[in-house]
């Protein structure tokens, strides 16, 4: 995370939504082509799974009511370009933004924890695709915080902290699950349900204010290229 914080430090606004939308195809991917075939393989019921995903949508669809699973649409970053906006945003401060992200970082090292757990090839696919969809974040977040009134070197900063939380949800997750492995099908449901919200709830909306055919078909092909490359990913790993 601490590299998709570098990255996004240095990408250009006008790049996000390009890299929101492989990040959708990544998320969504890894979900259904690579986790979830993991976790019904691994438990003895499937419906139990499904209803932890179910469950795991909802969940986060409150953390987020909560200002505590927050990301940066990409209309969002539309209003920040003006320097004297005083809409909503002015109010997401960086503490917000640290404490959001932190939260969002955290269950991120859980759910790469988890994978590496259950297999290493998944756990690589896994990453991939949560690092794809946090250099978009992470480069919104650098723009909310310098529009906060933050210096670029502190902005940086404060998302290199946040990023520190995915190593502590992952240490945390390998200690506990040596002697929860029965528990690992579960939490791989709650890690898709993490990712569809994101791509779904958070990021899909987003492109849809783009309605002009070349934003749309520059959409289509990113999302099937992030899709695409999960799977590629997988079949190289393999070998």
């Amino acid at each position: 995370m601490m590299c998709a914080a570098l990255v996004a430090y240095t990408a250009r606004p006008a790049w996000v939504p390009l890299l929101v939308s492989y990040a959708i195809g990544a998320l969504l991917g890894a979900v259904f082509l690579e986790i979830l075939p993991h976790a019904f393989t691994l438990s003895a019921d499937p419906e139990a799974v499904s209803a932890t995903v179910l469950a795991g949508i909802l969940g986060f669809f409150l953390l987020e009511k909560l200002v505590l699973w927050r990301h940066v649409h990409v209309h969002d970053l539309d209003h920040l370009g003006g320097a004297h906006d005083h809409g909503p945003h002015q109010g997401r401060t960086g503490a917000m933004v640290v404490v959001g992200d932190s939260v969002h970082n955290f269950v991120d090292g859980i759910i790469i924890a988890a994978a590496f757990v259950t297999d290493y090839h998944l756990g690589v696919v896994t990453a991939m695709a949560i690092i794809a969809h946090e250099i978009p974040q992470e480069a919104g977040d650098v723009l909310v915080l310098l529009h906060s009134g933050l210096s670029r070197r502190r902005a940086l900063a404060f998302n290199l902290f946040s990023s520190l939380a995915t190593m502590v949800g992952g240490g945390m997750a390998c200690l506990a699950l040596q002697s929860l492995q029965k528990e690992v099908p579960y939490l791989l449901a709650l890690a898709s349900a993490s990712m569809i919200y994101v791509a779904v709830a958070d990021l899909i909306p987003g492109l849809h204010r783009r309605v002009d055919i070349k934003a749309s078909v520059w959409q289509v092909a990113l999302i099937v290229l992030g899709v695409a490359s999960i799977r590629w990913a997988h079949f190289f790993i393999m070998d």
